[in-house]
Parts: structure tokens; C-alpha cells; sequence
């Protein structure tokens, strides 16, 4: 749990003496990481070995009794309807020395259940287990807590599972690092703990990186799967941010180290998934009340089966109370307790190595009831950033000839719209000439001397006043001003050489997101935006939306997000997590994009998407629908399963050890059912 208090007026001492008064235990987060990390081999194996030592005593115990009765129907001779013999006292020891081992982490457990008058699952199986023997069923008796013992290590070892696959995480990164020392400028190589922040780090090809930085020298591709879930390899230069945990692949480099250890990418996001696996789905709450009355019902029930017919209708005392017992083995919740939180954690596990970060069961199930997704237009269904998206040449200049006269004149300017140039020219291979007598136009652009000859860019503005604006000229900048494109013109001394067009581009993957959302069953796409009408028009026709809204304020995205939610009630609202934050808060569901890196965006929405990648959306339903129908299944097969056994144990055809075996292999099925959530491929 996290406790926010003033350290000096509560204390650590006073927290832990709160949490042990409730009956629980409580350390500091870095002691009880520690502890873990220290744990001896009793605690990492106790339970399978008391286990497995329960089984060997159980066979010796059954051996013994056939070799010394000379029969195995003898050995197997147990309820109803078998003659009384007497068990060899060297059988009942071993029988005994079976339940006490098997039982060993029940007992205390039962014992705490029934002090504090909720009866669990564990108060079920020992009333079982100790009536058992008090009929001198010790061969069932033993069996039936063996096999209670292997479900519960079953149950151990598949939450185990699903978390030590978040777990792993943690052997991505490095334990060490080599870093220039700031002071000799030798190279150290240090653990990461110990690693300062601000230095310069070294990274090889083909190495891990061990902490999250920005790149200071070099260039490379970096495989960001385990951070982002991206499949290709993502290329890195100066300037570009790295997190721990990533793969470098073909070129050395350096980096600065912007944050310690404990706080990288990779960090936060398995201190987060360790916090979300402690937010429990409605789902498991629903198990747990169920139990909360299902459990005291089930022992009321095996006392009404072991008293009334034998006081109403005079039947066999020892018959009745074996089947009141075959109940209580029944009865017990172990598949129906395990089927949710299992299902659970390799729900949120899975997609962590997705790239889509779920803080919690409740956010992993609520994609299932979406009706309405609103999505911020800005850095979501568009990059974010202006691009070229037209090179439109006049008076016989070709569009090669153009831009490489519009990057020579933009390439003094900082302006965004002269940084779409620069990068188009780059990505097209453009060579230009340097200009020269640059001079800007304040508000309305620049010019300067190419090759000698006199050359100007700018708006469309400028354009009018520089004079030489041909009708059909006129007609295509309307046009893209329509399309709310921001226009460039280049122009020489003479007539108009062109027009650029600079948009902020739409996601190539933006179009067949919204349709496969549709497709998932989402009634309705609204793109939100604080850009003018012609802007959010022509990029809600380019991905299909069904409405938009634009020149929104901050309030007025929230006010569209609660209206939406008060007319469709589950809404869900993606933006970048920091400027929509209020509407990401206002929504049923908040998603942040492109956390990677973001502190603001991982803390503030519910699920974030580590990547840029809106595929990840569609996905994100299907996988919430399909964790939800595996728990379903787990939870109706675990309640039927005991109906139709507890019927046969009232006509009594059930035995104890048959019950048991029947509650551990429903275990054993729930588990790896909810398991298959854990598949690499991430298809659904």
C-alpha cells in the first residue's frame, strides 16, 4: 500500500503498529524488496518440498498397509458401505506424519480464518480432514490433503509464473555500467545503482543499455521491444532518448544518464504492474464476496446433511456424516478462488509485453464495456509535428527545384514550419546551395540571394504583396488552406515558383485503427482538437471518425468527455497524457499515447501505451474481452463442476479423494486456461 502522511507527524513504526493491530504484516517498500531478493531456499521451496514429503509419507503409509494386510483393497478400503478393519498402527503414523506435512501452511491459516470468524477454504479442509480421521478414514484423510496441498502449490506456482514474466523484465537491464569517471576521464565500470546521474555512459553493439539517457555521440537502431512492444528496431542519433532494458544493435555510442536506477522506463513500469496486480478487478472482487457468504453456507449445509436424515428418518449416522464430509471437500473454493486472479495477472503481463502498460484488473476488464472512444487529434491520430505534405512548382521549376530553393532560404530559421522543409529536403535527397544576404520579413517570412539571383518565402500574405499571383496560383493556396494546410510560397524577382504545403501529418496506421475499433464494437469515434475546422476536418476524412470537434479549450475537451459519458456512460478519452490530462481524468477509461519516457503520461491515465503505435488500441479491446470471457469460463466450469459432484456425494457416489481429485484437476484446468493469456504472439 502507499501511504501519504507527514513524515513527522506519523512515523514508519506507527504505520507498521496501525497495520499489525488489522491482523497483517507490514515493511517498508526497499526492506521488503530486499527481503525478497534475500529470500533462502525455505522460502523460495518450503511448500514443495512439505508437499512432496507429504506424498512420499502417504505412499509409504498405503504400502505399508498392503504389504501388512496382504491386500490392496485393504489399503484402498475407505467410506460407505466397506467393513470396518483395523489399520496397522505403523500406517496411521505415516498417515498422520502425511496430513501433518501436507497441512503444514493450511493450519495456520485456518486457524487465523476461524479466530477471526470468516471461515476460508482452508477452515473447510480441515474440519474435512479432522472428521475423516475421527471415523478412521486415514487413508482419505491423508490422500485428501496431499491432493489440497498440490492445488494450492499449483495455485503458488501459476501466479508465480505470470509474475516472474514481469519479473524477467528486470534481467533486460544490466546489473552494471561503464561511464567516463567526470573528474580522470577514465573509464569505470560500475553496478547501476552506483552509477551517478549526468555522466557519460558507454554502450558496444550488440549490448544491453543499462539506463535510460540521451545520446551525446553516435548513432545506432535500438531493438525497444521489452519498453514499447515495437517489433523493428527503432534508429537512434544525438539528441534521441534510450531506456534501460533496450537492445543496441549495430553501432557504439554514448549517452548521457538522465535517470538513477530505481527510476527508469523500465523500472517504473514494473513498480506499476507490481501496484496494479493489488487493484483487483471487479471480477475477483465479485469471487471474494461469493466466498465471503458461499464458504459459511457449505458448513451449514454439511450440517444439515450429517444431522437431519439420520434424527428424521432414522438412517446410518456414519453414512451421513462421510457424505457431509465429501461436501466440505467440495465445497471448497480452490479452482473457483484461483480462476480470476491468475487469468489476471497474465491479462496485464501479457499486455506489458505489448507495450500497453495497465495499472490495474479493474482498467484490464474495463475496454470490455466501451462504447465511445474520444481521441485527441495533436500527437495521437497525427504525429504532432508539421510535415511537407505538397511540393506544388509553377513557371516550369521543377518540385526538386523548389524545395532545394525553400530548404536554402529556410536554413538560418528555427520556425517549425522551416523545420518541415529542412527535413523533407533531407529525406529526398535535395542538395541546395548556401544563401547569402539572408534577411528576414518580420510575421511574414524571408529573403536572400541564391546563386546572385534574388529569391523570398512566406506566407501567403506575403505573397499578395509581392505581387505576381496568378488564378490559378491563388486557386490551389486556397485550396490547401481549405484543407488546413499551412501554405509556404517561394518566389523569385520575376513570378512565383511554387507553393509548399505543411500539415501535421496523419499516422499511416491512424485510418484502419478507427476501422478496427468500429469493428471491436465501439459505437462511436470523436476526434477532439483546439485546431480550426478545416484542419480537424480534413484529418477527421482521413481516418474516419465518426464526428470531431474543434478549436477546443482544455475545459471545453472536458466538458465533450463528460457529455459523452453521460450519454453512453463508458467512454474512454487517448491523448498524450499531459495537456488532456483533466479529460483523460473526466473519461470511464484514460489512455495515455506514447508514454515511453513520459513521467506525466504513466502517472496520469489509467493504461498507457509505451509507443506511438495506435494498433495497440483495437488490440486492447480484443484483449480485455477475451481475459474476461477465460474468466467467465473459469468461474462457471469451477461452479458447475462442484454442483454436479456435490449431487453425487448426497446420493452417495462420491468419495472424498474422488471430490478432491475432481477440485484439484478443475484447479489444474482454470490455471493453464487462464495461463493461455500468456501467448508471445499477441494475436487474439
Amino acid at each position: 500500500m502507499t501511504v501519504t502522511a507527514d513524515p513527522d507527524a506519523v512515523s514508519e513504526e506507527d504505520i507498521t503498529a496501525a497495520v499489525h493491530k488489522a491482523g497483517l504484516e507490514a515493511l517498508p517498500w526497499d526492506e521488503a524488496v530486499s527481503a525478497h531478493e534475500e529470500e533462502g531456499f525455505w522460502q523460495r521451496r518450503g511448500r514443495l518440498v512439505m508437499c512432496v514429503a507429504g506424498g512420499i509419507l502417504l505412499a509409504a503409509g498405503f504400502a505399508s498397509h498392503a504389504i501388512i494386510h496382504g491386500s490392496l483393497f485393504d489399503a484402498f478400503a475407505a467410506g460407505e458401505g466397506v467393513e470396518e478393519h483395523a489399520f496397522p498402527l505403523v500406517s496411521i503414523l505415516l498417515y498422520v506424519g502425511a496430513i501433518l506435512l501436507s497441512a503444514w501452511y493450511v493450519i495456520p491459516k485456518a486457524v487465523a480464518a476461524a479466530r477471526a470468524l470468516r471461515p476460508d477454504m482452508n477452515v473447510l479442509m480441515v474440519i474435512a480432514v479432522c472428521g475423516a480421521m475421527a471415523i478412521g478414514e486415514w487413508f482419505e484423510a491423508a490422500t485428501v490433503t496431499f491432493l489440497f496441498a498440490v492445488a494450492l502449490l499449483l495455485e503458488s506456482w501459476s501466479v508465480g509464473r505470470a509474475r516472474r514474466a514481469i519479473g524477467a523484465l528486470l534481467d533486460l537491464s544490466p546489473t552494471k555500467a561503464r561511464y567516463i569517471c567526470p573528474h580522470e576521464g577514465d573509464i569505470e565500470e560500475k553496478p547501476v545503482e552506483d552509477v551517478p546521474v549526468g555522466v557519460t555512459a558507454l554502450v558496444r553493439p550488440g549490448e544491453k543499455i543499462p539506463l535510460d539517457g540521451t545520446i551525446t555521440k553516435g548513432s545506432t537502431s535500438i531493438n525497444q521491444a521489452p519498453i514499447t512492444g515495437e517489433s523493428n528496431p527503432v534508429p537512434k542519433e544525438v539528441g534521441d532518448e534510450i531506456f534501460a532494458g533496450t537492445i543496441n544493435n549495430e553501432g557504439a555510442f554514448e549517452f548521457e544518464v538522465t535517470k538513477p536506477a530505481n527510476d527508469t522506463t523500465l523500472a517504473r513500469i514494473i513498480r506499476m504492474v507490481e501496484e496494479a496486480q493489488s487493484r483487483r478487478a471487479r471480477s475477483e472482487q465479485w469471487v471474494e464476496k461469493f466466498a465471503r457468504y458461499y464458504t459459511p453456507a457449505m458448513i451449514a449445509l454439511a450440517v444439515v446433511i450429517a444431522v437431519v436424515p439420520p434424527l428424521a428418518f432414522g438412517w446410518l449416522w456414519s453414512a451421513w456424516f462421510y457424505r457431509a464430509l465429501v461436501i466440505l471437500v467440495i465445497a471448497c473454493p480452490c479452482a473457483l478462488v484461483i480462476s480470476t486472479p491468475v487469468s489476471i495477472v497474465a491479462g496485464l503481463t501479457a499486455a506489458v509485453r505489448q507495450g500497453v502498460l495497465i495499472k490495474g484488473g479493474v482498467y484490464l476488464e474495463t475496454p470490455t464495456h466501451l462504447d465511445a472512444i474520444a481521441l485527441d487529434k495533436t500527437g495521437t491520430l497525427t504525429y504532432g509535428r508539421p510535415e511537407v505534405q505538397e511540393v506544388v512548382p509553377f513557371e516550369g521549376h521543377t518540385p526538386e527545384e523548389l524545395l532545394a530553393k525553400a530548404a536554402a532560404l529556410e536554413s538560418l530559421s528555427e520556425h517549425p514550419l522551416a523545420r518541415a522543409i529542412l527535413l523533407k529536403a533531407e529525406n529526398d535527397g535535395v542538395q541546395f546551395a548556401p544563401a547569402e544576404d539572408f534577411q528576414a520579413i518580420q510575421g511574414k517570412g524571408a529573403e536572400a540571394r541564391i546563386d546572385g539571383r534574388p529569391f523570398w518565402i512566406g506566407s501567403h500574405r506575403l505573397m499578395h504583396e509581392k505581387g505576381g499571383e496568378a488564378p490559378e496560383i491563388h486557386e490551389k493556396a486556397e485550396e490547401l488552406e481549405d484543407a488546413g494546410h499551412s501554405v509556404v510560397v517561394v518566389g523569385n524577382d520575376k513570378h512565383v515558383c511554387g507553393l509548399i504545403s505543411v500539415a501535421d501529418g496523419v499516422r499511416p496506421q491512424a485510418a484502419a485503427t478507427v476501422s478496427a475499433m468500429k469493428a471491436a464494437g465501439i459505437k462511436r469515434v470523436v476526434m477532439l482538437t483546439g485546431d480550426n475546422e478545416g484542419t480537424a476536418r480534413a484529418v477527421a476524412e482521413a481516418t474516419g471518425v465518426d464526428e470531431f470537434k474543434a478549436e477546443l479549450l482544455p475545459e471545453d475537451k472536458v466538458n465533450t468527455v463528460e457529455s459523452l459519458v453521460k450519454e453512453l456512460e463508458h467512454v474512454a478519452m487517448i491523448g498524450d497524457g499531459v495537456n488532456d490530462a483533466p479529460a483523460l481524468a473526466a473519461a470511464t477509461l484514460g489512455i495515455a499515447m506514447g508514454a515511453a519516457g513520459t513521467d506525466a503520461a504513466i502517472e496520469t491515465a489509467d493504461i498507457a501505451l509505451m509507443s506511438d503505435d495506435l494498433s495497440r488500441l483495437p488490440w486492447l479491446i480484443r484483449h480485455s474481452r477475451r481475459t474476461l470471457g477465460i474468466i467467465k469460463q473459469n468461474i462457471w466450469f469451477a461452479l458447475g463442476l462442484k454442483v454436479v459432484f456435490m449431487a453425487l456425494a448426497v446420493v452417495g457416489w462420491a468419495t472424498l479423494w474422488m471430490a478432491i481429485a475432481a477440485d484439484t484437476g478443475a484447479s489444474l484446468l482454470v490455471i493453464f486456461n487462464g495461463l493461455r493469456l500468456l501467448r508471445q504472439d499477441g494475436r487474439l
